[in-house]
């Protein structure tokens, strides 16, 4: 029986609500050595070498895994189900690694891996779930506290921008919600995620402003009920 590659499981990403306030981060930018690593990997795969590829790949998941981890529970809003689903995305980027063509970033189709990955995880969710009762979205049990510690009052209203904000987010149609993501969360370029989903850096662009303005919308539309 085939040696599968060992992943280790990442920590819960941060809540949206911190992550959408920076553009860009930089330490969610691609790392450089990607592309290279794949491509060593692909070639010793090729080779025949797979327990050499297999210690490569490690350096590989460490360079992607905290970027996918994050990625993966803004699209799933679900710790567990994010975590399968990285773990399913990396398996399935060495099962196929040979179809990997280094002239492309890597991190354009690692990430196309990523995001159709949950989306099909979404999709079974949604059907498992048709007859039952919505869980409530919550923030991890990891949740960054700001120093001071807050008030009762003060986490409760935290709570509730949190959750209004992952069910505005949600209410975004499809390629809105990822472009939002990939560009906001995880700090990818207009250009990165047109690559990784396959369009141009002006549908991106088009796809950004509408899902900025229907956040918007919404968060306004809460905010003057209250």
């Amino acid at each position: 029986m085939e040696q599968r590659p060992i992943v280790r499981r990442a920590r819960s990403p941060r809540p949206l609500a911190q992550a959408a306030r920076r553009p860009a981060p930089a330490t969610a930018a691609p790392a450089p050595a990607g592309p290279n690593v794949a491509a060593e990997i692909k070639a010793l795969v090729e080779r025949g070498a797979r327990d050499e590829a297999r210690e490569r790949f490690a350096v590989l998941v460490d360079q992607h895994q905290r970027r996918a981890a994050r990625l993966a529970y803004h699209l799933l809003r679900d710790a567990a189900d994010a975590d399968d689903a990285v773990q399913d995305t990396f398996l399935k980027v060495f099962t196929h690694i040979t179809s990997y063509d280094p002239r492309w970033p890597f991190e354009a189709w690692f990430t196309r891996i990523l995001v159709n990955t949950c989306r099909d995880r979404r999709k079974a969710r949604s059907r498992r779930l048709q007859w039952s009762l919505p869980a409530p979205v919550e923030p991890p049990a990891d949740f960054d506290r700001p120093t001071p510690e807050p008030t009762a009052e003060e986490r409760l209203m935290s709570r509730d921008r949190w959750r209004r904000l992952a069910q505005a987010i949600d209410q975004l149609p499809g390629r809105q919600r990822t472009v939002f993501l990939l560009c906001h969360v995880v700090g990818q370029t207009a250009g990165e995620v047109g690559t990784g989903m396959g369009l141009s850096e002006a549908t991106v662009r088009v796809h950004l402003f509408r899902a900025v303005r229907k956040l918007r919308h919404l968060l306004e539309e809460w905010r003057d009920a209250r």
